[in-house]
């Protein structure tokens, strides 16, 4: 199997670094910030990590999941930190690549609704070894499994065993998940067979596309 030319990536990268969209010309209320796109990616990745939007200390970082929903995650996935911000075996590419601001609460904003139309397609096409993907939240598990997903997020997720092989349309293996936020301790309380009957499982997924990469 020939190597995947990491140029165009490079170049595709480079510009969505420059992306303005979400200040120039926005689909609503213009980014009351400078953008700052964070988001981790390469030709010879297997694992993508889809998640929802950086927050505040992922956008003062400009290092996705650089926060406690990060050292959740990293937990999930049984992976140390060399691993997960390895970004030859594992992208890390969020549904909105700025941070999109605070709500009145102090929640944050959903994501930018002009990344993912502009953007999304380009990276995953430039990356074709993938082999799993992580669904992070509600807005991946929207935009990736479109029809196939299920009314709502805990139906989606409790269904996982029927993404988790390749399917017709797509070459690598889905698992849709809660975001590992804080916000969904109650969720996980009450769903324990995420934690007895999905993590094993795609722990042991993770750990064999690491070891073929």
């Amino acid at each position: 199997m020939s190597t995947p030319d990491p140029l165009p990536i490079v170049s595709l990268l480079a510009d969505i670094a420059a992306c303005r969209i979400c200040r120039d010309t926005p689909k609503r209320k213009p980014l009351p910030h400078e953008p700052r796109p964070v988001l981790r990616a390469s030709a010879t990745a297997r694992i993508a990590i889809c998640g929802q939007a950086p927050g505040t200390r992922v956008h003062a970082s400009g290092k996705p999941f650089t926060d406690p929903s990060g050292d959740r995650l990293r937990d999930w996935m049984a992976v140390d930190c060399d691993t997960f911000y390895d970004t030859a075996r594992i992208a890390i590419v969020p549904m909105g690549f700025c941070f999109p601001g605070l709500d009145a609460k102090g929640g944050d904003i959903p994501p930018r609704p002009e990344c993912a139309p502009e953007w999304r397609q380009q990276v995953f096409d430039h990356m074709p070894d993938l082999r799993l993907m992580l669904l992070v939240g509600s807005y991946a598990i929207k935009w990736h499994l479109g029809k196939a997903a299920k009314a709502n997020l805990t139906e989606t997720v409790t269904a996982w065993r029927s993404y988790a092989e390749p399917h017709s349309d797509r070459s690598y293996r889905v698992f849709p998940m809660p975001h590992p936020s804080w916000r969904n301790n109650t969720w996980l309380k009450k769903n324990l067979w995420f934690a007895d009957e999905l993590l094993p499982e795609l722990r042991d997924s993770i750990s064999a596309e690491l070891e073929r990469s």
